[in-house]
């Protein structure tokens, strides 16, 4: 692949792995420490309510530590599920739905983990499992009988000559140091297993969804997978993923395969360097093969699902169905391709849809209906209708409006002793009774009827709370009497 293709293909692969877009997020370490923490370890799978609450408590001790996380528990579950970090399915064993982390979430979280603890990825252990893999498989791919005899003679020496040494008291153990090299290489190789079951699993889902688009695609002239269907082949575990993983499946539920392997899980776990391994690896390794067993049978009624599921399907007819709607869907986009040539996308129609009667809403909107909030418990007071004051409606009308026949009584009644007068002339003589309301009605009187012949003055005036202030404003001069 030249530099050209590769660049390409890895610019289209930015956005479509979703171990590369969890590596690349803004707060990748905070999703891979929290989804890690909650889901990477022997809980693989929570109810969504359970880990919200773990989130949201998780959320406040990080934000305490000056991490700016604004959104809840819920809505980061709800974001990076939409970014394929989550797969959401509904919980087996109870009403609800369950979160588990998605095959690129866990390729990223075991990068990481050896970005932080960096792994010898050059070791004897490794070399040696490679070998014994390579020379096995050079065996028993050899079609030459004769050369085939001669390989498994050599290692019928190999072995012969190992026991004579053993009898003869020469008995050579690893040491500690090696042997403790050779377990963490096999716990890192185990730890990929779950890895591998989420891929397994994604896989078997993008087959059963490529079979179904399959049946609903094909025509009359193309009805293979339909036959298949029909003449009861069940086309799940027929495929590649399917034999494949039944082999896979054989090995761990053989009894005699899983006896072997808890014994010598046991007696590896019994040496001396065994103690140089951490309390949860120790616990991984006791309970492998059956976490094995656990997962294989998931997948296994997974297969089932999706096998009884496809059949239902065809024999029920209801292909039949998508297809029509599939065609519908087809007429629509080729006449809205034309159409959109001359009408422009926000024009408004004259076309009426009748939604559903029935109002859709997240189930998270709904409340308990609580009768205690309805309950009246202060005692009703009743007000008695009584007599209107005069007076007091006069002062809420003062405490509301600025009196202007006030002010223009006081306005007159200075012009009647002089020619002329200004606002601050008239304010002294008249205090303002109603404040800078007083104030702000002699400044529209001297405005609509008063002339302006330039400067500034002070006046004066106490507010309600009787304090007082000051203001400097245009002069305003009255020269005749107010109307």
């Amino acid at each position: 692949m030249s530099a050209l293709s590769q660049a390409h293909a890895l610019t289209q692969l930015v956005e479509a792995d979703a171990t590369w877009r969890l590596l690349r997020a803004d707060n990748a370490p905070v999703i891979a420490a929290l989804i890690s923490e909650h889901l990477g370890g022997e809980d693989r799978r929570l109810p969504t309510d359970e880990l919200h609450e773990r989130i949201d408590h998780d959320l406040d001790a990080l934000r305490g530590h000056g991490f700016a996380l604004p959104q809840s528990g819920q809505g980061y579950c709800a974001e990076w599920r939409k970014a394929g970090f989550l797969t959401r399915r509904p919980a087996e064993e109870a009403r609800g739905e369950t979160y588990e982390l998605a095959p690129g979430a866990l390729a990223a979280i075991r990068f990481l983990e050896q970005l932080v603890a960096p792994r010898q990825t050059i070791t004897e252990s490794r070399l040696a499992s490679i070998g014994v893999q390579l020379g096995q498989l050079a065996i028993e791919t050899d079609p030459d009988a004769t050369r085939r005899l001669e390989q498994l003679h050599a290692q019928r020496d190999r072995i012969d000559a190992q026991i004579e040494r053993i009898h003869a008291g020469d008995l050579d153990t690893l040491d500690a140091a090696r042997a403790l090299e050779r377990v963490r290489d096999i716990l890192a190789q185990a730890e990929e297993i779950p890895s591998d079951f989420a891929r397994v699993r994604a896989e078997f889902e993008t087959l059963n969804r490529d079979l179904r688009s399959r049946i609903v695609e094909s025509d009359d002239t193309q009805r293979t997978v339909l036959d298949e269907v029909f003449r009861g082949v069940d086309l799940i575990s027929e495929s590649d993923e399917g034999r494949s993983f039944a082999g896979f499946s054989a090995l761990v539920l053989d009894p005699a395969v899983g006896s072997a392997f808890d014994h010598d899980i046991a007696r590896v776990l019994d040496r001396d360097f065994a103690g140089e391994l951490t309390l949860s690896q120790r616990r991984y390794l006791r309970r492998f093969i059956g976490t094995l067993k656990e997962h294989s049978g998931e997948i296994h009624a997974v297969i089932t699902a999706f096998a009884r599921g496809l059949r239902r399907y065809v024999q029920s007819q209801d292909y039949q169905r998508d297809r029509v709607l599939r065609g519908l869907l087809r007429t629509a986009l080729a006449a809205g391709v034309e159409a959109s040539v001359h009408i422009k996308p926000y024009q408004p129609t004259t076309l009426r849809l009748d939604l559903s009667a029935v109002a859709l809403s997240s189930v998270g909107s709904i409340r308990l209906h609580d009768p205690a909030e309805l309950d009246a418990s202060a005692p009703i007071v009743e007000h008695v209708a009584g007599t209107a004051d005069l007076d007091a409606l006069r002062a809420l009308a003062r405490a509301t409006e600025i009196d202007f026949a006030e002010l223009v009584d006081n306005v007159n009644a200075v012009l009647a002793e002089v020619d002329q007068c200004t606002v601050r002339e008239v304010l002294e003589r008249y205090p303002a009774s109603q404040g800078v309301a007083s104030v702000v009605g002699l400044l529209t009187l001297a405005a609509n009827q008063g002339t302006v012949p330039g400067g500034v003055e002070t006046v004066r005036w106490h507010g309600a709370d009787k304090t007082g202030r000051a203001a400097d404003i245009p002069i305003y001069r009255f020269t005749g009497r107010l109307l």
